[in-house]
C-alpha cells in the first residue's frame, strides 16, 4: 500500500519511491565465487537483506572455508547494508524535496565535461563489474539495460547514483573486511572511474545543499565516516544523532537493532582463565565497584556501575508487627525431601500428604514457622527426557521447567498439598513456594495451546542450526525439538523448534534466559510485552 507523507516543506508525495531496499553492491566476480541465492538480489543487482536471518545466510556463505580469525562479522555486514540503504533514502529525499531531476543533470554534466563516449564507457564498465540481475542472468545486455527506465528514471541515471554509493563504500575504512565484495578495483576503467567521481563531486558542490548542516551530498555522506573512520557502529551513531531529523523512524529503530547485532559479535574476555560468569559483590552506599566492566545482555547496560544506587533508598519496609518480622523459614526441595524422609522413616513417602506428623512436629519444635517447598509445580516431561538422553537416568525434570502451574501429580496434586497445609497450619507453620513468571518448559500447556505467548521467530536466528534430534513432545498434535548442538555437546542454542502437526506451521521459540548467561535449553521464554501474557501469568 502506498502512503502519503507530509514533510517539513509541506510538499505531498508518495513514499513508493522512498521505500528502502536493504542493499549494497556485490561484484559479478563475488556472486559467481560464492554462488549466492538469487532471491537476495534486487533488479539493479544489489543485495537485499530483508531481515537479520538473510544477513546470516549471506555471511555464512562468505565465511565457509575461512579460518575463524578471518570471519566476517554478521553485524558489520548488516551495518554496511544499512548505511547504504540510509544514503539511498537521503538521496531520494534530496531529489524529491530539494533538487528534482538532479541525476539527469549530473549525467548531463558528465557528458559535457568528460564526453559522452567516456561517460558511456564508464557506465558500461560499471554494469559489467556490478551487473543488474537481468544482465547477470543473461536476460538483457548492458546496452539494453542502460537504454531502459526504472520507474521514472533512466537506468543511466540510476547507475550514476550507484557509482556514488560504490565510491562511498570504498571510501569508508570501516568496510575494510568487506572490500572483497565491492572493491573499486573490479572496474576495468579505474582511472576513468576516479575522474568521473571527481567530476560528480564538483557537480554536487555547485548544486543545492542538504541536511542539518546545509552540506553538499558528497560532504554530507563523508562526514560520519571522517568523524569515526574505523567504527561503522560509531558512524551509525553519528547518523542517528546528526542526521536523524532526515530519517524515518524505522531507520532509527534499524540503527538501534543493528548496534545490538554488532554487540552479538563481541566476545567478552575475562582475565584469569575464564570459566563461568563472573560474580560481583554489591557495595552498599558506595561510589563504585570493581565490576564496572560487566554488561547486561545486548543492550550493553553496565549494571555493576549502578549497583550502589540500588541501596540508596531508606529501609522503609511495610510495618508488620505480627508475623513477618518473626518468620523463620526452612527450604525443602520437594522430591529430595520426600526421598530423605523415605529413608529416615523406612517406608515409601512419595506424596505431600504422606509427610509424617512427627516431621512437622520436629520442625515446629525447632521454631520454624515457614516451610518453603521448592519444585511443587507440574514439571515438563521434556526436561527429564533431555537429561535421560544425555545419560543422567536418575534425574527428574528441572524444578523451573514447568508444564503447568498446578501441584505435581507425582506429589499427590491439590489434595495432598491441602492435606499438608492443614496439618502444618495446625502447628503454626505456613507453606510457601515460588514461581518463575518469565518462562515455562519447552513442552508445556502454553507451548501446546498458546504458542503465540512466547518470544519466537519463523526461522532459526542462526543458519547453522539443525533440528533432527528426538521429538520431546508427549502431545500428538505438536513436535518439540532442541537444536542438535546440545546432543553433540558442541553448542547451547538460543531457540527450539515447535512444529504444529495439524497445520504444518513451524516456530522457533527462544529458550528462557535472564540476559546474563547461556539459555536454559529445557525452557521457553514468555513474551512479557504482550498484555495477554502478563494477564495469563497473573
Amino acid at each position: 500500500m502506498t502512503r502519503i507523507m507530509l514533510f517539513s516543506d509541506c510538499k505531498l508525495f508518495s513514499t513508493s519511491r522512498l521505500l528502502p531496499t536493504f542493499e549494497f553492491h556485490i561484484s559479478k566476480e563475488i556472486r559467481n565465487k560464492y554462488n549466492f541465492d538469487e532471491s537476495l538480489f534486487s533488479i539493479n543487482g544489489n543485495v537485499i537483506f530483508a531481515d537479520f536471518y538473510s544477513v546470516r545466510l549471506f555471511v555464512q556463505k562468505l565465511n565457509t572455508g575461512r579460518q575463524e580469525k578471518d570471519f566476517i562479522p554478521v553485524g558489520i555486514v548488516n551495518a554496511a547494508g544499512l548505511m547504504d540503504e540510509i544514503y539511498h533514502y537521503i538521496l531520494r529525499l534530496y531529489e524529491v524535496q530539494v533538487n528534482p531531476g538532479v541525476f539527469k543533470k549530473a549525467l548531463n554534466h558528465l557528458n559535457a565535461n568528460i564526453g559522452e563516449n567516456e561517460t558511456r564507457k564508464i557506465l558500461f564498465d560499471f554494469i559489467s563489474a556490478f551487473p543488474p540481475s537481468d544482465v547477470f542472468k543473461g536476460k538483457a545486455s548492458a546496452f539494453d539495460y542502460l537504454n531502459s527506465y526504472s520507474a521514472d528514471r533512466s537506468n543511466s541515471e540510476v547507475t550514476v547514483e550507484e557509482m556514488i554509493m560504490l565510491f562511498i563504500a570504498n571510501f569508508n575504512p570501516a568496510n575494510k573486511k568487506l572490500k572483497e565484495l565491492f572493491d573499486e578495483n573490479y572496474l576495468a576503467e579505474k582511472e576513468l572511474y576516479k575522474k568521473v567521481i571527481a567530476e560528480l563531486d564538483v557537480f554536487f558542490q555547485k548544486e543545492e545543499k542538504f541536511g542539518p548542516e546545509n552540506q553538499d551530498i558528497f560532504t554530507l555522506f563523508k562526514t560520519p565516516i571522517l568523524n569515526n573512520p574505523d567504527s561503522i557502529e560509531a558512524q551509525l551513531d553519528f547518523i542517528r544523532e546528526k542526521l536523524g531529523i532526515l530519517l524515518d523512524e524505522k531507520f532509527l529503530l534499524k540503527i538501534l537493532s543493528g548496534k545490538d547485532l554488532i554487540k552479538e559479535d563481541y566476545k567478552l574476555e575475562f582475565t584469569g582463565g575464564g570459566g563461568g560468569a563472573p560474580s560481583v559483590v554489591p557495595q552498599y552506599k558506595s561510589g563504585g565497584t570493581d565490576g564496572d566492566f560487566l554488561t547486561l545482555g545486548k543492550s550493553g547496560y553496565q549494571y555493576a556501575l549502578d549497583m550502589p544506587k540500588d541501596y540508596d533508598e531508606p529501609e522503609n519496609f511495610t510495618p508488620d508487627s505480627n508475623w513477618m518480622p518473626r518468620v523463620v523459614v526452612i527450604a525443602k526441595n520437594s522430591y529430595v525431601w520426600l526421598d530423605q524422609l523415605s529413608k529416615k522413616y523406612q517406608r515409601n513417602i512419595r506424596t505431600l500428604d504422606q509427610i509424617p506428623d512427627e516431621e512437622l512436629d520436629q520442625l515446629a519444635g525447632w521454631n520454624f514457622n515457614g516451610l518453603w517447598l521448592i519444585g511443587i509445580w507440574e514439571r515438563s516431561s521434556a526436561s527429564k527426557k533431555i537429561k535421560h538422553n544425555m545419560g543422567n537416568i536418575d534425574a527428574v525434570s528441572s524444578a523451573y521447567s514447568l508444564y503447568d502451574y498446578e501441584i505435581a501429580h507425582d506429589l499427590g496434586g491439590e489434595y495432598a498439598y491441602n492435606n499438608l497445609n492443614e496439618r502444618a497450619r495446625a502447628r503454626g507453620i505456613r507453606l510457601a513456594s515460588d514461581m518463575v513468571p518469565n518462562h515455562t518448559g519447552i513442552f508445556s500447556k502454553w507451548v501446546i495451546q498458546h504458542p503465540e505467548y512466547f518470544i519466537q521467530s519463523s526461522h532459526p536466528p542462526f543458519p547453522g542450526y539443525k533440528f533432527f534430534g528426538p521429538d520431546l513432545s508427549d502431545d500428538p498434535s505438536v513436535q518439540v525439538r532442541i537444536e542438535d548442538g546440545y546432543w553433540e555437546k558442541r553448542d547451547a542454542a538460543v531457540v527450539f523448534e515447535r512444529i504444529d502437526n495439524n497445520s504444518g506451521e513451524v516456530r522457533y521459540i527462544y529458550h528462557g534466559n535472564d540476559g546474563t548467561n547461556m539459555p536454559w535449553n529445557d525452557t521457553a521464554q514468555l513474551n512479557m510485552l504482550r498484555k495477554d501474557v502478563r494477564e495469563a501469568v497473573i
